[in-house]
């Protein structure tokens, strides 16, 4: 590598961990806005709202969290979302929901049963999206990025969040919606997402296609021995109980190749042909939100079987040289 003063050095490896939350993307849409526009990674506290006419666009968590402080502090506050969305409060009968389906995934209940489980509770704590007046949603429960949000549907039953569809254009301070209506605003507030951009390194060197690195476990390039990506997912979790177990993969793997480990030198061989599902058999909805969605649990248990499988012939196993992560850190 080359340093900003031009001086080369080697590495035996690279490790890319700059993250991939930090390059806003922004819609398209035709005409334009005459008030404010921001995106929700400048978004820093509500004193932003205070006396606008708010809306936010994008269903993912911070949008649905914006539009929340944007019926507690703007003057008037609508969310533009595309589609309908599963809204999973966040205690489920007294008890965290995350925790609720991790005890479903522990005991290796089926996608289905998870499924039916699931609705069932929500269908008994808060109903349907469309007894809210929210569009029904176009997909299965846990085929987009779960939305944990207890106060969404709270806020618009009682008519403090004004639901609307995708926009359809934009003409001064009036926004026009796809189903016909339309709306004045002073600030728009997209809550629509990140590019995924590497501009230091260039896109070939990722395996780059469609629009994303193809990597094995999102980690390993399928040919280079010396680039490693970490942290290169959007799990239905917390984010660094996952980046730990990336990083032991890489580590192992790194010094099999130092011995000759005949178990690294084997993946080494096969991470160029992997396809795995980093879904679990979850059918994400078509969308660049989901280019990285990987489901927490089946993915942390494929990276320790890496590991032990990286390991097999030498005196290092996850059950010794590396504790158990606690709880709190797999959340």
């Amino acid at each position: 590598m080359t340093t900003a003063a031009g001086e080369s050095r080697r590495y035996q490896g690279v490790v890319v961990a700059n993250g991939h939350n930090w390059s806003p993307k922004f819609p398209k849409y035709e005409g334009e806005f005459s008030g404010q526009i921001m995106h929700s990674a400048d978004y820093r506290t509500p004193a932003a709202l205070a006396g606008q006419r708010v809306l936010v666009v994008g269903g993912g968590n911070s949008g649905c969290d914006i539009a929340c402080e944007s019926a507690q502090h703007a003057a008037s506050a609508a969310h533009s979302t595309r589609r309908g969305y599963w809204y999973i409060p966040k205690y489920l009968f007294g008890r965290p929901s995350d925790r609720m389906v991790d005890k479903l995934l522990k005991a290796g209940v089926p996608l289905p049963i998870r499924r039916a489980i699931i609705k069932t509770a929500l269908k008994m704590s808060v109903g349907s999206p469309q007894k809210y007046g929210l569009p029904k949603p176009d997909h299965k429960l846990f085929e987009t990025h779960p939305i944990i949000n207890t106060l969404l549907l709270y806020y618009v039953q009682h008519g403090a969040i004004a639901p609307k569809p995708d926009i359809a254009r934009f003409d001064g301070n009036t926004v026009h919606f796809t189903d016909g209506s339309s709306a004045d605003f002073d600030l728009i507030i997209f809550a629509t997402g990140y590019n995924i951009v590497f501009p230091f390194i260039e896109n070939s060197l990722l395996n780059w296609q469609d629009g994303r690195p193809r990597l094995a476990y999102n980690v390993f390039h399928p040919t280079r021995d010396n680039l490693f990506v970490i942290g290169l997912i959007q799990p239905d979790s917390g984010q660094f109980g996952l980046v730990h177990w990336q990083g032991k993969a890489a580590a192992t793997y790194l010094q099999g190749l130092n011995r000759g480990s005949s178990s690294v030198l084997k993946f080494r061989e096969e991470k160029s042909k992997l396809s795995i599902d980093l879904g679990a058999g979850i059918q994400y909805k078509e969308s660049t939100r989901h280019y990285l969605e990987v489901e927490h649990w089946s993915y942390r248990k494929s990276l320790r079987r890496l590991i032990d499988q990286l390991s097999a012939d030498s005196h290092t196993r996850t059950g010794a040289a590396y504790p158990a992560v606690p709880a709190a850190a797999q959340a």
